[in-house]
């Protein structure tokens, strides 16, 4: 049985989280550490976790100019610590110093398309970095329960939908092979030394604290600029490409409940539900009022990847089933969202300047 212990207890089926069971002869709130903090996921998940009293702890590589817009207003209420993924001796201390009860693995070159011109670093930070963040936890703090980010990518040859936890892999991108050998490596040490290591196989899933360069985001934001008159174009590739799109604030809670578990096992998460890079697209000029968004929309060969997945639609029953966890915001109002916060966000010159040039 793995070891670690469990914050918040039961989670029944029909998602109502039991009280807070706490297996300590102390009152002291627990910790959690999180790596990739900055992220659109790592900053959703520190506002959950500070919500229900955890001291958190956030990994970051050393910046000469630090800057960290999606958790600037957390800034006062987060630990951030120096380490970096490609670096074994700082995640070492990092973890011996924060001594966490839970730790979030979430950092990684995460952006398929530049795993194809950055394979080597990919392999390096997104699958090697997870071992050497297993070996560091294992060393100095092993009753830790760890969270590790998987994808949905790993099927990305996989014909047969929807996909569950019993899917076998194909990865077809750099990425996608990066993030198999970090699943791979969370199972060796969850059966092999008794950790509680659980990994999330999240499909896609959209915020506004997205990146830009990724496609939701980039369709949200040109489409709002567009709608105030700042641009004439979007400039995309692949428009055909179907995914299970969900949103990413009810993903972040998904890992946390991962980790509330009796035992260690890994989950799929996602709505169900597919929709093309085009639907997006369609529902977003719609919202500000453009039904023909042909004009305003160029294809760009160079934005199509060598590889493409075609379609990932995933199964999340078993999350469902044991987690008491499901999907609440639909595909309609997850694109409504994002093009109204950049809406605000070009209205708000100084936020929209320093988030962009913070990339």
């Amino acid at each position: 049985m793995a070891k670690g212990r469990s914050w918040a207890g039961q989670i029944d089926q029909e998602g109502k989280r039991g009280e807070m069971m706490a297996e300590t002869v102390n009152s002291r709130s627990p910790v959690a550490l999180i790596t990739g903090i900055t992220g659109q996921d790592g900053s959703y998940l520190a506002e959950l976790l500070l919500e229900k009293g955890y001291k958190v702890y956030g990994l970051v590589r050393r910046h000469a100019v630090p800057y960290f817009p999606n958790i600037r207003h957390l800034l006062n209420r987060v630990v951030l610590v120096d380490a970096d993924m490609a670096d074994f001796s700082s995640l070492l201390s990092a973890v011996k110093a924060c001594q966490p009860d839970e730790i979030y693995h979430l950092a990684a070159q995460s952006y398929v398309g530049v795993s194809f011109t950055q394979p080597t670093y990919t392999g390096d930070i997104t699958g090697i970095g997870v071992t050497r963040l297993l070996e560091s936890v294992r060393s100095v703090w092993p009753s830790a329960r760890i969270y590790n980010a998987s994808s949905s990518e790993l099927f990305g040859g996989c014909l047969a939908e929807p996909l569950n936890e019993e899917a076998t892999p194909e990865p077809i991108s750099p990425y996608a092979v990066a993030k198999l050998y970090g699943h791979r490596m969370a199972q060796v040490y969850r059966r092999a030394y008794g950790m509680f290591v659980v990994s999330g196989i999240l499909f896609n899933h959209e915020s506004p604290r997205r990146g830009p360069e990724f496609v939701t985001r980039k369709i949200s934001l040109g489409v709002a600029k567009i709608a105030l008159g700042i641009e004439e174009k979007i400039r995309l590739g692949n428009l055909d490409a179907m995914r299970d799109w969900g949103y990413a604030p009810e993903y972040v809670d998904a890992m946390w409940r991962m980790l509330q578990a009796k035992e260690p096992e890994d989950y799929v998460i996602a709505t169900g539900t597919k929709h093309s890079v085009r639907e997006f697209l369609e529902l977003a000029f719609e919202h500000v009022g453009i039904h023909d968004y042909s004009e305003y929309v160029e294809i760009d060969t160079s934005l199509l990847r060598p590889s493409d997945v075609p379609s990932l639609r995933g199964d999340p029953s078993k999350a469902r089933t044991k987690l008491g966890w499901k999907p609440t915001m639909h595909f309609e109002g997850l694109v409504r969202n994002m093009v109204d916060a950049d809406l605000k966000l070009i209205s708000e010159p100084e936020q929209m300047v320093s988030q962009l040039q913070s990339r």
